[in-house]
């Protein structure tokens, strides 16, 4: 494998969020690469401390820099590449050969560039002839994408550039804590916020809540679990009082008389009685926003819920009554959290889609994409299972038996990890392909090294379907390989009928063939296009310089026309803890990403939140005997969680909050359950009903540190499967 020298100085974007902020790594004397801001439309130059410490992690005394095989007794040792492969190659093999190609599971992530996106997809459905493909953006993205397919036919984060926020005299920002997860997009809030103008929806008073103090804004601060009824309520409030935009309901949509009859019961003070915000508050907002400038943007909050679908719809329903999307007076949009997150759910992660966004059971589609891939249409499989599914059916009868873990950390991330990690421990053979010992990691057969964002090439799309190039500054550790290069080596060691290559430019380009006609169209887009530009939107067909602004002239329908939709909420899930009396709602901090595999690692930000942290009311604390600063069991029917008590007027009486990003018994996806929503598969994170009761501080030494690789034995089977297929083949 050829390495080529460093660079003075490289142009490249922040690994972690959606926002993609511009930077630039310039190695120093030590030849560590410093970061340096750049000045980029979503960023301007700013980062945040997760942006300016990322460099810290590849020089990590935690990297993995060699292939790891589990021991009979749980420990790993190393092996060569060579033997890594062969024994993942046979493991697949054997399994598909005995129980059929589902039998084998690939699960993807939203923080792989699209190259690797587009290339696992193409694996799993010709190098193994797998449907069983899903991803990490299933937790995070997929209501919000349900939703704008369905209302608007075409689903991008923000159909329009971020900067053009800078002019909002008005922001309805719904559950989203943009203030901590993506700092630098704050600065595009502040004309809205100048105006009086931003009215921020979260059960918390987070960092984005506080913004609007000093009359530069409004807090709504519902009960967990009303933001569709607050929604309804707003727009009741928009066609009763005479704020809805008529020539554009009139010209641009359908549906609109059935959604007036369907929001009929929904007048501000029931609103009021259900959700906590007052009747004048919900007229406000309504009036608000149908002045001037005016923006609706969602977030997580409002969307992973069982019915977190209908509750982006009903978030788009308010925006079409008041004329905003694709208008030049406003928009509608929602907020992609992982750093591909956008470009992720493009080209083929998912598990009922192709590259360009097609739809996997369109046979125009699939004959175009299989063209591509120089295979028969009917040699494609159909769509698979989305992820909470997928890995609900590890090593279960009929279910997955081998899977591969590609840049994601179920073990943390998934809801209900404790069922996740015994479906891990069912498996015949698990390959986790990390930079570090992530909880998924310390769960596999075998574990394989492969680089960190400013080791590898490729392209990201950022939250406003901005396609950016991710440029090498130097080259990964000796004995690391990239994921393209993997999948090539295993695809020619399975016979697959297709061609697979190593070179992420190539890569792009048959990713933009495969996309040519689709709703994401990268078919105009190459590598010297986007060195010239610094970024394309798309779709961007042939000839074409992008898209920054979608639905200006119509809507992603056959007619042109949006949708209305209809939705009421859903009935209450049912109690499985009649006396559990508090609402867990899990979400993000400053310091931290994602499942904190990256940034846990990293000094700063571990000193600074090196622990969970148990969000609740004095008044909840009192009641329960709990103090600032002592430890605490967050008990729900699926499991218990432990952190430690912040006492914070932040946060309702009736809500407790818990961040998602620690390890051990300090996961908080230990207390939720895996329930979906039932069109988008989103899990349902925000109303986990859980009792609090103190306890002593837990044993890090036992399970509420860091997983390392050369950890103790975990539960996992030995390899045995995997060595006699080695033997046999």
């Amino acid at each position: 494998m050829t390495t080529a020298a460093r660079p003075v100085a490289t142009a490249t974007h922040c690994p972690y969020c959606a926002l993609q902020c511009a930077m630039t790594l310039t190695p120093d004397a030590q030849d560590r690469l410093e970061v340096t801001g750049r000045d980029f439309p979503t960023n301007r130059g700013g980062l945040c401390r997760k942006g300016w410490t990322a460099a810290e992690l590849l020089n990590s005394a935690e990297r993995l820099h060699t292939p790891l095989r589990r021991r009979s007794d749980g420990s790993f040792t190393e092996i060569t590449w060579d033997e890594a492969l062969d024994r993942t190659a046979a493991a697949i093999a054997g399994t598909r050969r005995d129980h059929g190609a589902d039998a084998v599971g690939v699960f993807g992530s939203g923080g792989l560039t699209n190259e690797k996106a587009y290339q696992l997809g193409k694996f799993a459905r010709v190098g193994i002839g797998t449907s069983r493909i899903d991803y990490n953006g299933r937790f995070c993205m997929s209501s919000a994408a349900a939703a704008g397919r369905r209302s608007l036919g075409i689903d991008r984060g923000l159909p329009f550039p971020v900067s053009d926020l800078d002019e909002a005299d008005t922001v309805l920002l719904l559950g989203s804590n943009v203030a901590d997860t993506m700092p630098p997009f704050v600065q595009h809030l502040s004309g809205a916020r100048a105006r009086g103008g931003l009215i921020v929806v979260d059960p918390r008073r987070s960092a984005t809540a506080n913004l609007t103090r000093d009359g530069q804004g409004l807090h709504l601060q519902p009960a967990p679990g009303t933001d569709m009824v607050l929604l309804l309520g707003l727009a009741h409030v928009v066609v009763h009082e005479g704020l809805v935009d008529e020539e554009f309901v009139g010209t641009r949509t359908e549906g609109y008389r059935a959604l007036v009859r369907s929001l009929a019961a929904w007048w501000p003070h029931r609103v009021q009685a259900l959700t906590g915000v007052p009747a004048a508050l919900l007229r406000t907002t309504a009036h608000r926003l149908a002045q001037g400038r005016a923006y609706i943007l969602t977030g997580r909050g409002v969307e992973q819920h069982t019915d977190g679908t209908d509750t982006a719809a009903a978030a788009i329903n308010l925006a079409l009554l008041l004329g905003l999307p694709g208008s030049r007076h406003g928009g509608y949009g929602t907020l992609t959290g992982q750093g591909n997150g956008q470009g992720g759910r493009e080209h083929g992660q998912k598990s009922d889609q192709l590259p360009g966004y097609r739809a996997i059971t369109d046979p125009a589609a699939r004959a175009h994409v299989a063209g591509v891939w120089g295979v028969a249409e009917t040699s494609l499989p159909g769509p698979g299972l989305p992820a909470v599914e997928l890995l609900a059916s590890l090593g279960r009868p009929g279910g997955v038996r081998c899977l591969l873990v590609h840049g994601s950390n179920p073990a943390v991330s998934a809801p209900d990890v404790t069922a996740v990690v015994e479906g891990l421990r069912r498996l015949d053979f698990l390959v986790v392909a990390d930079f570090v010992m992530s909880e998924t990691a310390a769960e596999a057969d075998l574990v394989l090294p492969v680089p960190q964002w400013a080791e590898e090439e490729g392209t990201m799309t950022t939250l406003e379907g901005r396609v950016v190039r991710r440029r090498r500054a130097g080259p990964p550790p000796e004995g690391v390989r990239d994921e393209l290069w993997i999948l090539a080596e295993l695809a020619a060691r399975l016979d697959s009928p297709a061609s697979f290559d190593d070179d992420a430019e190539t890569v792009f380009d048959e990713l933009a063939r495969a996309s040519a006609g689709g709703p994401a169209e990268y078919a105009g887009i190459d590598y010297r296009l986007l060195e010239e530009t610094g970024g394309v939107h798309w779709p961007c067909p042939p000839g074409s310089s992008g898209t920054p602004r979608l639905f200006l002239e119509s809507f992603g329908h056959p007619d042109g026309r949006a949708r209305f939709v209809p939705v009421r909420p859903a009935a209450p899930l049912p109690d499985t803890a009649p006396d559990a009396d508090l609402t867990l709602v899990t979400g993000r901090l400053l310091e931290h990403y994602q499942s904190g595999a990256q940034t846990r690692r990293v000094t700063e930000l571990a000193r600074t939140r090196p622990e969970s942290r148990l969000e609740i009311h004095p008044a909840t604390a009192d009641r329960l005997g709990l103090a600032d600063g002592q430890w605490a069991e967050v008990e729900a029917a699926a499991g218990t969680a432990r952190a430690r008590v912040q006492v914070s007027a932040d946060v309702r009486p009736d809500t407790v909050f818990l961040p998602f990003h620690f390890g051990g018994s300090e996961r908080a996806n230990l207390a939720t359950r895996q329930l979906t929503d039932p069109v988008s598969g989103m899990p349902e994170f925000k109303t986990t009903r859980v009792r609090i009761r103190p306890v002593l501080e837990p044993d890090r030494r036992t399970g509420g540190g860091e997983v390392h690789a050369a950890s103790a034995p975990t539960g996992r089977a030995t390899d045995r499967h995997a060595e006699e297929e080695v033997t046999n083949a």
